[in-house]
């Protein structure tokens, strides 16, 4: 097992510092290869080493505690929670009137439903002139999802 790993370690670091060849053709155009067998012709580069730096321990940087710059701007806990108590209480005035607004869009829609015309003689008509008013119940709807999932946010 180790002989293998050491194989496949030794074979990376020779992939990894391969020798690389500049080839100029006859037509001037440039062109560089690590292929042996395309060499003919070509200069060797002389290149040096690939410099590394080894990344910092995880560990390390999570010990650190978080340091605040000294003018951070900071609210205090009791502060934080009549302001989370405020939101609260305008999403749900507005989770309210979107509910109002969306029963009346449902009643309107309702009402188009049961309406006939004699100009519309074929469906495509009824669905056109329905539109907008579904239009108006989804958008409520939405507007109720959205409220709800702010509301769940809210600790």
């Amino acid at each position: 097992m180790r002989v293998w790993l050491t194989f496949v370690l030794a074979s990376a670091v020779t992939a990894a510092h391969a020798e690389m060849w500049k080839c100029i053709d006859a037509d001037g155009n440039t062109r560089y290869t690590n292929v042996r067998a395309d060499v003919k012709g070509c200069k060797p580069l002389n290149l040096d080493p690939v410099n590394t730096a080894p990344a910092p321990a995880a560990a390390s940087r999570a010990q650190q505690p978080q340091q605040k710059p000294a003018n951070f701007p900071s609210v205090d806990s009791e502060t934080q929670k009549q302001r989370d108590a405020g939101r609260r209480k305008i999403l749900e005035q507005e989770l309210a009137q979107e509910q109002q607004q969306l029963d009346g869009a449902k009643k309107q829609l309702a009402e188009q439903q049961e309406l006939r015309l004699g100009t519309e003689k074929n469906f495509a008509r009824v669905e056109e002139r329905l539109k907008p008013f579904e239009g108006r119940v989804k958008l409520h709807e939405s507007n109720i999802e959205s409220l709800k999932r702010e509301l769940a946010n809210i600790k």
